[in-house]
């Protein structure tokens, strides 16, 4: 293999990664802003409020996207599977 190849598949892997990650980030991130400017606007000063649901929508978004996800995945490996059996010649 190449190195140029090494690189594109390494690049591929990140983004894959990332790409695959970024509903639940998003959702995560989206929750916590929202309940911060909350408890901002009340005053409350309890930091702990703020765990159970940002992580109740990382698992809600981690199910609605899971099929999206696998099938990303399952794309992914094939795709490297493929290279790996031409990396001999």
């Amino acid at each position: 293999m190449s190195e140029a190849a090494v690189l594109e598949l390494g690049t591929s892997a990140i983004v894959t990664g990332l790409t695959v990650c970024a509903p639940m980030l998003a959702a995560g991130l989206l929750v916590g802003v929202l309940i911060s400017i909350v408890l901002a606007a009340t005053q409350i000063q309890e930091f702990t409020l703020t765990f159970v649901p940002k992580l109740a929508a990382m698992a809600a978004a981690g199910i609605l996207t899971a099929p999206w996800a696998l099938q990303t995945l399952i794309d992914f490996t094939a795709r490297v599977f493929r290279q790996m059996g031409t990396a001999g010649n």
